[in-house]
C-alpha cells in the first residue's frame, strides 16, 4: 500500500504541473468515458487558472519533472491524436539538455568503472562540452600505438538509473490502471509504450550496447559517401564509459557555420532524408534520435551522427510495409496503401480494403493539392495513424518509434531548406528498394527464405508432434475428470478482482485530489 501511495503521489505531482503548462488542454473530455472526465476537466481547470502560462514552457515544464518525462514527452510528440497537434508541435521541440555536472564527478565515474586512476586512461580530460539527460560528454586525449589523438568521452550521469527505475515504476502503474479502467485506450497500448521507453532507456544506460549500435552502425554504412559513423574505442568503454574517435566537424544546430563554409545546405537536407530512409527500408537498423545536436558535417562534406543510445529495428514486414505506404501516396496509389496494411495484418479483416482505401484518400488527395515545401511526410503518417484508428488498427510500437524519428528527421531537414520537397527527395531510395526487393530477385530471395523456415519446421516437426500429443492427452483426461478450482482458489481470484476495483477508484480519486491541492496552493 505504501508504495502504491507513493505511485499516487508522485504522478500527481506531474500531473499537476504538466496540467499547469497546458499539456491536456486540447483533448476533448465529452469524448471520453464517464469515469475519465474528472481528471481531465480537473487538468483543464489548472490549465486555466494558469492561463499566463503558454504552451512554449511546456518543454521546460517537462524537463522540471526530470529526465524520465523528458523521453515520456518526445513519445508524446508522435501522437497528436492524443495531446493535440499544436501541443504536439510543441514536445517535437522537445530535447534532453540538462545542466552539466562537475569534471570531479566525471573522473570519479570513470575511475570507479575501469578500476584504473583517470592517468591510466587518458592524457587529459576536459571540462564538459554537451550534457543530456543521461549522460555528458567531455573532450579528452589518449596516447597509443597510433599516438596522441583526440576522443570524446561519455559519462553516465550519477544517479540517473536509480531516478529512472523510480520514474518508470510510476509510469507502468499508470499504465496499468489506464488500460483497466479505460477498456478503449487498450488500442493504444499504453504498458507497451512504457515497456518500449523502459527498454530503450535501459539500452541508453549501459555504453558497451550504445558502443555495439554504433559498430553495427557504422558497418552498415560502410560503403556510403555521404554519412559516417565515429569509431568506437573498445579498450577506454565501459557500462558507464563510452569512447569514441572526436569528430572535427560543425553541428547542424549552428547553420550560421554552415553557410559560411559553404554548404549547399537543400543539398544537404537532402542526404539527412535520404540517409535516413536508407538506413531504415535498407537496413532495418535506424538512428532514432538524429536531432540538430546529434548530427555534423565535416569537411569532407559528410554528414556524421553521433549518440547511438536510441537506435530502431523493423524487420522485413515492417520495411515493406513503409515503402509501399511512402510510395503508395507519391503513386496517389491508395487502394495499395490500404492492401498492403490489410496484408501485414495490422487491419482487423472484418473492415473492407475499399472503405479502408476511401479514408486513405482523404488523406492523400490534399497532398498533391499543395505545391512541395507544404507536404510533410511525418504530417502524413500521423494522418495515417489517427486514420487507423477508425479502423481499430492497434498501435505498433516499432512504427512509434519510426513515426517519432520521422517528425524529428523531417524538422532539421525543413530547417536547412524550408522549400524542401520531401516525396520527390524520398523517392529514389523508396522506390529503388521496393524494384529490389519486390523485383524477380526479390523474390528470389523472399523464395529461399520459405524454403529456410519449411526446412527449420520440418526439422522441429517431431518435437512439435509429441508436444501435441501430449496436449491432446491433457485436455482428453480434464475432459473425463473435469477441471476443478479449490474453494481456496476462487475465493482468492474474488478478492483479487475485488482488490483491483477498489484500488482503481482509490488511485483515480487520490491523483484528481492531489491535482486539485497543488492548484489551490
Amino acid at each position: 500500500m505504501q508504495f502504491v501511495l507513493e505511485h499516487i503521489l508522485r504522478i500527481g505531482r506531474a500531473g499537476f504541473v504538466l496540467s499547469r503548462a497546458g499539456l491536456f488542454r486540447d483533448i476533448d473530455i465529452a469524448t471520453l468515458p464517464l469515469t475519465a472526465r474528472l481528471p481531465f476537466a480537473v487538468a483543464k481547470l489548472i490549465a486555466k487558472r494558469h492561463s499566463d502560462q503558454n504552451l512554449d514552457l511546456l518543454p521546460a515544464a517537462i524537463s522540471e519533472l526530470g529526465p524520465s518525462y523528458v523521453k515520456l514527452g518526445q513519445f508524446l510528440a508522435t501522437r497528436p491524436d492524443v495531446v493535440g497537434p499544436e501541443v504536439a508541435l510543441r514536445l517535437e521541440l522537445l530535447q534532453d539538455h540538462m545542466a552539466p555536472f562537475s569534471r570531479e564527478l566525471a573522473v570519479k565515474a570513470i575511475e570507479t568503472a575501469f578500476r584504473r586512476p583517470i592517468g591510466a586512461l587518458f592524457v587529459s580530460v576536459g571540462e564538459p562540452v554537451a550534457a543530456a539527460s543521461i549522460a555528458q560528454v567531455h573532450h579528452a586525449r589518449i596516447r597509443d600505438e597510433r599516438g596522441e589523438r583526440e576522443v570524446a568521452v561519455k559519462v553516465l550521469r550519477p544517479g540517473v538509473e536509480r531516478r529512472f527505475r523510480r520514474d518508470v515504476s510510476d509510469m507502468y502503474f499508470a499504465a496499468r490502471v489506464v488500460e483497466r479502467w479505460f477498456p478503449e485506450t487498450r488500442r493504444l497500448k499504453p504498458v507497451e509504450v512504457v515497456d518500449t521507453l523502459a527498454r530503450t532507456v535501459k539500452i541508453e544506460m549501459d555504453f558497451r550496447l550504445e558502443a555495439a549500435a554504433a559498430s553495427e552502425f557504422a558497418e552498415n554504412t560502410t560503403g556510403e559517401t555521404d554519412f559516417r559513423v565515429p569509431r568506437v574505442d573498445w579498450d577506454r568503454t565501459e557500462r558507464e564509459v563510452l569512447t569514441t574517435e572526436w569528430i572535427d566537424a560543425i553541428a547542424l544546430s549552428d547553420t550560421a557555420a554552415l553557410a559560411a563554409a559553404g554548404l549547399d545546405l537543400p543539398a544537404l537536407a537532402r542526404t539527412i532524408i535520404q540517409s535516413f530512409l536508407r538506413h531504415a527500408v535498407r537496413d532495418g537498423f535506424f538512428h532514432a534520435d538524429m536531432h540538430q545536436g546529434n548530427l555534423f558535417v565535416d569537411r569532407q562534406r559528410r554528414l556524421i551522427a553521433v549518440d547511438f543510445g536510441i537506435m530502431g529495428r523493423l524487420g522485413i514486414k515492417e520495411r515493406r510495409f513503409l515503402a509501399e505506404i511512402i510510395y503508395g501516396f507519391i503513386t496517389r496509389n491508395y487502394r495499395r496503401v490500404a492492401e498492403v496494411h490489410f496484408e501485414a495484418g495490422y487491419v482487423p479483416r472484418r473492415y473492407k480494403v475499399d472503405d479502408f482505401a476511401q479514408a486513405i484518400r482523404a488523406i492523400g488527395e490534399p497532398i498533391h493539392a499543395r505545391t512541395a515545401d507544404q507536404i510533410s511526410m511525418a504530417r502524413v503518417l500521423t494522418l495515417l495513424f489517427e486514420i487507423t484508428a477508425l479502423f481499430d488498427m492497434k498501435t505498433r510500437t516499432e512504427l512509434v518509434l519510426l513515426q517519432k524519428t520521422m517528425v524529428v528527421v523531417e524538422g532539421v531537414a525543413r530547417g536547412l531548406d524550408p522549400k524542401l520537397d520531401m516525396w520527390s527527395t524520398a523517392e529514389p531510395v523508396v522506390h529503388g528498394w521496393l524494384e529490389k526487393n519486390l523485383g524477380p530477385i526479390g523474390k528470389i530471395e523472399d523464395a529461399g527464405r520459405a524454403l529456410a523456415s519449411l526446412g527449420q519446421f520440418a526439422a522441429n516437426l517431431p518435437a512439435a508432434l509429441l508436444r501435441t500429443e501430449n496436449i491432446v492427452a491433457q485436455i482428453e483426461r480434464m475432459a473425463e475428470e473435469g477441471f476443478e478450482l479449490s474453494e481456496t482458489a476462487i475465493s482468492r481470484i474474488g478478492d483479487a478482482e475485488a482488490r483491483g476495483a477498489r484500488l482503481g477508484h482509490f488511485a483515480l480519486w487520490i491523483i484528481v485530489a492531489i491535482m486539485l491541492f497543488f492548484l489551490l496552493h
